[in-house]
């Protein structure tokens, strides 16, 4: 029969063979892990941002980066193989409607042209459109995206078009107003006429505009005021925090 000595021994040993199988079970984890996330780029944080990748736990986040680095979104854009337009910055306006940063995407299917804006607002725009429009169009209609319909981007003015106060993201570009939705059989589908029309039009526009509070920093819609009745206001600015309304 073992002594007392021997069997606290053993005790030991059992201990330090736990903290092995442990370990190894630490590190087994971890490398699944990085297979996992090495596998699905769409949920790693360290992974270059693709637009045609799914949407996943890491997009938001990369899109924020956006917000304060033109040439990675620039970067993005290559990456992504999104054809794009660099125009020369503006010239002599005032700060608050200086745009720096003047980027068209010519293939977006947008009307009535194909509008200058931020390239973190293309950005978000290219993931919206081919990740929740045009999937939501197919679902609910059966029928693809011919054409969005915009109200502009760049309009150098305060919010509300007031006298005083915050400047309007429309001050740089860096917001965009879309008022319709055009189908490959003809169909229209506006923000003023259907967002309290027939049941197909509203879950179409409810859809499209709960899909871009994931991709944008702000969405305004005819939910949040009158001023928003016909159209939704999409922007990157650099708050902390996003607003869907």
């Amino acid at each position: 029969m073992p002594d007392a000595l021997s069997f606290s021994r053993r005790i030991g040993r059992f201990a330090g063979d736990l903290r092995t199988v442990r370990l190894v079970m630490a590190v087994g984890i971890i490398l699944m892990g990085a297979v996992w996330l090495h596998q699905h780029p769409q949920h790693n944080p360290w992974a270059p941002l693709d637009l045609r990748e799914p949407y996943g736990l890491a997009t938001s986040a990369k899109l924020q980066s956006l917000r304060d680095d033109v040439q990675t979104c620039r970067s993005v854009l290559e990456r992504s193989e999104v054809a794009f337009q660099i125009l020369p910055p503006d010239e002599g306006q005032q700060d608050q409607c200086r745009r720096s940063d003047k980027t068209v995407l010519p293939g977006l299917p947008l009307s009535p042209d194909r509008p200058v804006a931020s390239c973190p607002v293309l950005a978000a725009f290219e993931i919206w459109l081919e990740q929740t429009v045009r999937p939501a169009a197919i679902e609910i209609f059966e029928e693809d995206i011919a054409s969005v319909e915009h109200l502009g981007t760049y309009s150098c003015r305060r919010i509300g078009n007031s006298a005083e106060g915050t400047w309007s993201e429309h001050a740089q570009g860096n917001a965009i107003d879309i008022a319709a939705f055009n189908l490959t059989n003809g169909r229209r589908i506006s923000v003023l006429d259907d967002w309290n029309g027939e049941d197909r039009e509203q879950e179409f526009l409810n859809a499209v505009r709960d899909g871009a509070c994931s991709v944008y920093a702000t969405v305004l819609s005819p939910d949040y005021n009158a001023a928003h009745r016909d159209h939704f206001h999409f922007d990157q600015s650099k708050r902390f925090g996003g607003v869907c309304r």
